[in-house]
C-alpha cells in the first residue's frame, strides 16, 4: 500500500502561514490520509531543501515569499502561468521530475468568478502596485481578454519592468497618474499594502467617486479582512471583493496534484479561516500562503 501523501508551504518567515488551516481542513473534509505542514527555509537553504524533496518523500508542496522566484529558476519544468509570470508557488512531481506552476492568477480570478460575476466584461483596468504579486494579477487580466492594463506605482521603474515584461495592452505609471485611470476601468485591483498600518494613508488619496458605478474593487490582501482601501471604495458605493478567497482559491490545483483530489472553496472552508483570523496573534496584513 503506498504511503499517504506529504506536502508542504515553505517560506522565511512562515509562521503566520494559513495554508496547513486550508489543505487539513479539505484532508478531513475528504477523509484523506496525508499531511501538510509549514517548514521554514532560510534564502541560503532553499536549494537544498528543494533538491531533498524527492529523498524525503514529498509529493510537493507551496512556496511563498521570498523563494518564488528561485523555485522558478530550479524547477524542471513549468506550467504556462509559471512561464508568464517567472515565478513558482505550487511544486509538484510529475514522470519524476520537479515541475512548478503558479495558480496566483487562477486564485486571483476565481474569487472574482464566485463574488463579481462578469467582473471581466470590461476592457480597461487599473493595477496598483508593481511587486511580485502585480504579475499573477496582470496575467489573470490578459487572460481574460482585458486590453488595456494601466499599473500605477510609486516607483516608475518597477512598473515599467512589468509592463515591460508582459507587452502589448500593459503600460506602466507613476502614482501620480492613477486617478487619470479611474472613470475608464471596469476593474480596479490593489496589490500594495498602501493605507495600512504603518505605511501612512496619503497615498491612498484616489476619488473612487468619479468611477462607473458598475466598477468592481478589489484588494489582494485578507488581513484586515475590509482593507482601507475596500472601505473607500465601499464608501463611494462600488461593489468590493476582499482577498480572503484568492487565497482559497490559489490553493485548489495543489491539493489535487498532492492528495488526487480536486476541493472546494466553500463557506465552511471561509469560516473555518475567519474564525483563525480572529484570534488575537493575528495583526498584520497578509497577502501569500
Amino acid at each position: 500500500m503506498a504511503e499517504p501523501a506529504r506536502a508542504f508551504v515553505t517560506g522565511f518567515p512562515i509562521r503566520h502561514s494559513r495554508s496547513p488551516l486550508i489543505h487539513g481542513f479539505w484532508l478531513k473534509a475528504y477523509g484523506l490520509e496525508g499531511s501538510y505542514e509549514a517548514i521554514e527555509t532560510a534564502p541560503e537553504a532553499f536549494p537544498a531543501f528543494l533538491f531533498s524533496l524527492r529523498d524525503k518523500f514529498y509529493a510537493g508542496g507551496n512556496v511563498t515569499i521570498p523563494h518564488k522566484e528561485t523555485a522558478f529558476a530550479l524547477c524542471e519544468r513549468h506550467d504556462s502561468a509559471a512561464e508568464a509570470i517567472g515565478a513558482v508557488n505550487t511544486l509538484w512531481f510529475e514522470h519524476d521530475r520537479l515541475h512548478g506552476g503558479n495558480t496566483d492568477a487562477y486564485g486571483f480570478a476565481a474569487n472574482l468568478d464566485e463574488y463579481a460575476k462578469d467582473w471581466d466584461d470590461t476592457d480597461t483596468a487599473l493595477v496598483l502596485g508593481a511587486g511580485g504579486a502585480s504579475r499573477a494579477i496582470v496575467h489573470a487580466l490578459k487572460s481574460r481578454g482585458i486590453g488595456h492594463i494601466h499599473i500605477a506605482n510609486r516607483t516608475l521603474a518597477r512598473a515599467r519592468d512589468v509592463a515591460d515584461h508582459f507587452g502589448s495592452g500593459v503600460s506602466a505609471h507613476d502614482w501620480s497618474e492613477a486617478q487619470n485611470f479611474v472613470a475608464a476601468s471596469g476593474v480596479i485591483i490593489n496589490t500594495t499594502p498602501l493605507g495600512m498600518e504603518g505605511h501612512g494613508g496619503r497615498e491612498l488619496a484616489l476619488d473612487l467617486s468619479k468611477a462607473d458605478p458598475e466598477t468592481i474593487v478589489t484588494d489582494i490582501v485578507y488581513v484586515p479582512l475590509e482593507t482601507p482601501f475596500l472601505r473607500l471604495a465601499g464608501d463611494a458605493g462600488l461593489k468590493t471583493v476582499d482577498g480572503l478567497g484568492m487565497l482559497l482559491h490559489q490553493a485548489v490545483p495543489g491539493f489535487e496534484h498532492w492528495f488526487g483530489v480536486r476541493p472546494n472553496v466553500t463557506q465552511e472552508l471561509r469560516a473555518h479561516i475567519l474564525a483563525d483570523m480572529a484570534k488575537p496573534h493575528q495583526s498584520q496584513q497578509e497577502t501569500s500562503k
